[in-house]
């Protein structure tokens, strides 16, 4: 389709690769003091040697069997992890880079489904006020961004309980809602509908629906939901 191919190429993962070397362990309390003092190790290629581009607006599934490397691909598209060879550029930067890396993030916003950005003992609006200051935000800006959020997702009567104190469904629109709260143009999601009721799934996927229709944010999602996949995904990249 002609409008495909004239949309913006956002995000470049060219010969990505990661290596990690993991050192030997003994067997028992022996094994493991002798462990502390070897510099024996094992390589263990986690990514080995991918590339593909997503352009700006799309909806893509990044699947695999578990293992395969979403995760780490993931983590060196957001700037946690350095590449051991290849690139990634987001918007023409690579994020791991500490030139490029405040620039990058404030243009991406990343969920995953297993960890949390929230502070666990505060109310979700502390959260809130947290990120705004992390961000810079303007106070009109961000109230207007909150608003539409909690409204979106279905939080009003939580946003001033204790993270600890919320289901799980809970905690995870309230997730989405954080790394949103800076309007990025990036949506990275991993695993975000894990442990998730039927309403719950059905409310995160229809909010993600709406905020790239209307919005054009790009989303890069990675699940073993099939029907997550049916219900959001334009395009799958198989690893």
């Amino acid at each position: 389709r002609k409008d495909y191919f004239d949309m913006q190429e956002i995000i470049k993962v060219k010969n990505l690769s990661k290596v990690f070397n993991k050192p030997i362990r003994g067997n028992g309390l022996k094994g493991m003091i002798k462990t502390l003092f070897s510099n024996k190790k094992i390589k263990f290629t986690a990514v080995n040697n991918i590339s593909f581009t997503i352009n700006q607006g799309e909806m893509v599934a990044y699947i695999g069997a578990n293992g395969a490397g979403k995760s780490t691909t993931i983590k060196m598209m957001t700037g946690i992890l350095t590449p051991t060879s290849g690139e990634v550029l987001i918007n023409g930067m690579h994020p791991y880079d500490s030139k490029a890396r405040k620039k990058v993030l404030q243009n991406i916003g990343v969920v995953f489904g297993q960890r949390t950005q929230l502070w666990w003992d505060l109310p979700l609006q502390e959260t809130f006020s947290l990120l705004k200051d992390i961000y810079n935000l303007d106070d009109n800006e961000y109230l207007k961004t909150k608003t539409e959020l909690v409204k979106l997702l279905n939080i009003e009567e939580i946003i001033q309980i204790p993270v600890r104190q919320l289901s799980l469904g809970q905690r995870m629109r309230c997730e989405i809602a954080a790394s949103l709260i800076h309007n990025p143009s990036i949506l990275f999601l991993d695993e975000p509908t894990i442990g998730l009721d039927a309403v719950s799934k059905e409310i995160v996927r229809d909010f993600i629906k709406k905020l790239n229709k209307e919005k054009k944010t790009t989303v890069i999602l990675t699940t073993h939901d099939m029907s997550d996949i049916e219900a959001l995904a334009k395009r799958i990249i198989l690893i």
